[in-house]
């Protein structure tokens, strides 16, 4: 097939998603596994040819294959042939032979026998092909990170084997079978790719959600059908280029989740499949698929902007994000992304949300908080687009009083007796950046706050050691010096990976002198001036500072 035709990855497919895993202590990408078992195959005994698995293709009237399934596969074999070849050109000249499957498998003078997604296709030739580019500079999607990663990662472990281990490599992959379907009916394909996805592989719900809308549209589309189907490969086409973006600071089935949410105006939505299952066996199907499948592509819009450029620009954003776990924010933000808000506006709800969605991760109520906000979440309309009413419902919950049992979980009541003990480390290292910025700007005007990914390596240091140091500078490690002062607030300080590394769990004097990059070390300093221990009732002040300061402003 790549000998006399064109292989491509059609636009509204997703785009290259394999990965390669840097470090070899952890569990091996696909990538890694894709060499590792073709290393091991060449070193077995077995006469057999190696299989690389089953492949679906819309064959296109022009003799052009578009890969429905298995497109991962065929580009990683591509990536790892043009890798393999350059190689050896570094070792000798190629042979006849091997400049025909040269030619014949990735490239014939101008003609490419393959091709990815079109937003990466031009990196994926000039890197992985060409090798006219060198660096890593202007790569605008995940996908192409990856693919540079890919040839990269070939092109290390090639340039540790010699010749005879590279033509035994050469040999499995041309000499290697598979199984391919081509249809010519792009309904046929879809179906099969349903089919086939269906019994025992795990596609996202987007391309179950993405297949069963193009299936839908071929029977029962009617005049329409060619025009709607163009209109979901568009959409979709745009969706996977947001995906390629911002994929690593969000799950693809979450943003399809959130668009349900918004598109039935209930944060209680929770089953994307079942919910639109049912929607298309309803004859409305039609209306529903072109209006969810906008909605869907709008989501995914609006959140690369929001992961993007905003959060760059943005410290209400940035803060959020941060913080993470915001399943219950995500929706209200697309919402006021649609409705058009200004940005300014959209940070101060940012700053709302994430005070309740803390507030719920550091007091961890089993008490359900949707029911809660689902009504002035289904009242947050394009009619009613005001913010003020949803940030004035998040501060009567955080203030409401404790009689009032069934609102009062996430009050300033409860807010503190959650921060008296330890506390999950990720939070704490996030509660000590938001104190940092508080130190650093007390006082100050005109003052711009620091980011926490400014932080490198952040980690958690515990002031007096876990383990006791028989050094002098602590307090006596005694039960209650274990079981109350060890793990809490009052003892945690925000370091860079290299200085709690650098620290340990050396006496105090030494801890304090290195104390001096940041405001909240420098507050320890200055407790510490004229006695330089590290004492419980120490811990016991800076603790209460800093429970002070997070009931004030979170």
């Amino acid at each position: 097939m790549l000998q006399s035709s064109k292989i491509f990855v059609p636009t509204y497919q997703r785009a290259y998603s394999w990965d390669t895993e840097k470090n070899p202590q952890k569990t091996p990408r696909q990538v890694n596994v894709f060499l590792s078992d073709l290393e091991d195959y060449i070193k077995s005994s077995t006469n057999s040819p190696y299989y690389f698995g089953h492949f679906l293709f819309e064959k296109k009237p022009d003799n052009r294959f578009g890969v429905i399934d298995g497109q991962q596969r065929l580009t990683t074999i591509v990536i790892f042939l043009s890798a393999l070849f350059k190689r050896l050109e570094s070792i000798r000249t190629l042979t006849e032979k091997e400049e025909e499957i040269f030619e014949d498998i990735i490239k014939r003078k101008g003609t490419y026998r393959f091709e990815t997604v079109y937003y990466d296709d031009q990196l994926f030739k000039d890197y992985a092909i060409n090798q006219t580019k060198k660096d890593h500079n202007g790569l605008d999607t995940e996908s192409a990170k990856r693919i540079v990663r890919a040839f990269d990662y070939f092109s290390v472990q090639f340039s540790k084997k010699q010749e005879k281990e590279l033509l035994k490599l050469l040999n499995a992959v041309q000499s290697a079978t598979c199984t391919t379907h081509p249809v010519e009916n792009e309904s046929e394909a879809i179906q099969m790719f349903i089919f086939q996805n269906n019994r025992g592989k795990k596609p996202s719900n987007l391309e179950i959600i993405k297949a069963q809308f193009m299936f839908n549209v071929h029977l029962y589309g009617g005049e329409e059908k060619g025009t709607l189907i163009e209109e979901i490969k568009n959409r979709f086409e745009k969706i996977y280029k947001s995906i390629s973006s911002i994929e690593y600071k969000i799950d693809e089935d979450d943003v399809l989740l959130y668009t349900q949410r918004v598109f039935f105006n209930s944060l209680w939505e929770s089953n994307a499949i079942e919910k639109i299952n049912s929607e298309l066996t309803k004859e409305s199907r039609i209306s529903f698929i072109k209006n969810f499948t906008q909605s869907l592509a709008t989501s995914f819009e609006h959140l690369t902007s929001f992961f993007g450029k905003d959060e760059k620009n943005n410290i209400e954003i940035h803060s959020l994000i941060t913080l993470g776990g915001f399943t219950l924010a995500v929706p209200f933000i697309i919402k006021a992304y649609s409705f058009g808000l200004p940005v300014s506006e959209i940070c101060k709800l940012c700053s709302a949300l994430e005070s309740l969605v803390l507030r719920h991760r550091l007091i961890g109520t089993r008490a359900e908080i949707t029911t809660r906000i689902n009504e002035i979440y289904q009242k947050f309309r394009a009619t009613n687009s005001e913010i003020t009413p949803i940030i004035n419902h998040i501060n009567w919950i955080k203030s409401v009083p404790s009689e009032n049992w069934w609102w009062s979980y996430w009050n300033n009541t409860a807010l503190e007796n959650s921060l008296q003990g330890g506390l999950n480390h990720t939070i704490a290292k996030f509660l000590l950046w938001k104190y940092e910025n508080y130190l650093e700007s007390n006082g100050k005007s005109g003052y711009s706050v620091s980011r926490y990914d400014k932080i490198e390596n952040p980690e958690l240091e515990h002031v007096a050691p876990q383990t006791e140091n028989p050094e002098t500078g602590y307090d006596n490690y005694d039960e209650e010096f274990r079981n109350q002062y060890i793990d809490c607030l009052g003892n945690y300080l925000l370091l860079s990976k290299s200085h709690n590394c650098s620290v340990g769990n050396k006496p105090f004097a030494d801890k304090r002198n290195s104390y001096n990059h940041s405001e909240q070390q420098r507050e320890i300093q200055k407790m510490t001036l004229e006695t330089p221990i590290w004492t419980k009732e120490l811990i016991r002040q800076r603790k209460e500072k800093i429970v002070k300061f997070i009931i004030e402003n979170v």
